[in-house]
């Protein structure tokens, strides 16, 4: 059985804890916390701690804290030889100041008042050793059936790509939703539109999926929607993307 420790208590902590509780063949041994009344809900006190001196070894360590915080947490660890990973999208795997080192990044947005299907989630994971790499992709296969071998520079081009996709697609969603509420119509007209965009993609490149009054070449049709936004800034994003589509 592999033994895992959480240090962290935010929303990739949380999702983590929660499905570790529920293997077979894991066995949550510490959660390291700093505020200990975010995990009490889920573990017996027992198991938690707000001192990081008082983590016994396991068999990974995984730290799940702001990017900001992970170099800090890693270099107050002071068991030997333990191996240890982080979960950052974008920081090197050397962001931990340790010999036995590694990265597991979920490719999925997290809140914690929302289950997630982890089997569904790709889990992009590196080490740097062989045995450690075995392990973790042992401990990423329990979880899910999309286990890749990414490298920190492909990990860093694969969060760019998903802020695009989706902090500013869902961005996007808020500026709609802003339009809907000034004119008086309900943001639910458009959720179908929303879903089938994204299933389209499942079998169409977003290039060929592309629909629109950009790609058609339509400048009647955008002219009009200019006229309508009264917020400078939206009038601005609309331009933008736009062109960026007629450049395509």
């Amino acid at each position: 059985m592999v033994t895992i420790t959480i240090l962290g208590s935010g929303k990739v902590a949380h999702h983590l804890i929660l499905n570790i509780l529920e293997s077979d063949q894991l066995k949550l041994q510490q959660i390291y916390a700093r505020n200990t009344n975010s995990v009490l809900d889920v573990v017996p006190d027992s198991m938690v701690v707000n001192d990081i001196k008082k983590l016994q070894p396991a068999d990974i360590f995984i730290i799940a804290v702001s990017d900001l915080a992970i170099e800090e947490v890693s270099k107050a660890i002071q068991i030997p030889n333990q191996f240890v990973v982080h979960t950052s999208g974008t920081l090197p795997m050397s962001a931990i100041n340790l010999q036995r080192r590694g990265v597991m990044y979920m490719l999925q947005s997290f809140s914690k008042d929302k289950e997630v299907d982890f089997s569904s989630i790709p889990f992009c994971i590196e080490a740097n050793n062989w045995d450690d790499f075995q392990l973790l992709e042992k401990f990423a296969i329990g979880f899910s059936e999309r286990v890749y071998k990414i490298s920190s520079e492909q990990r860093k081009a694969i969060h760019l790509a998903a802020v695009f996709v989706n902090n500013f697609s869902n961005h996007l969603f808020t500026l709609g939703e802003d339009i809907c509420k000034e004119y008086q119509v309900p943001f639910e007209i458009l959720k179908p539109l929303i879903l089938e965009t994204a299933n389209k993609i499942m079998h169409l490149s977003p290039l060929d999926a592309q629909t629109g009054p950009a790609s058609r070449g339509d400048q009647n049709t955008i002219q009009q929607h200019l006229d309508m936004l009264t917020d400078s800034t939206k009038k601005e994003i609309y331009q933008l993307i736009t062109q960026s589509i007629q450049n395509r």
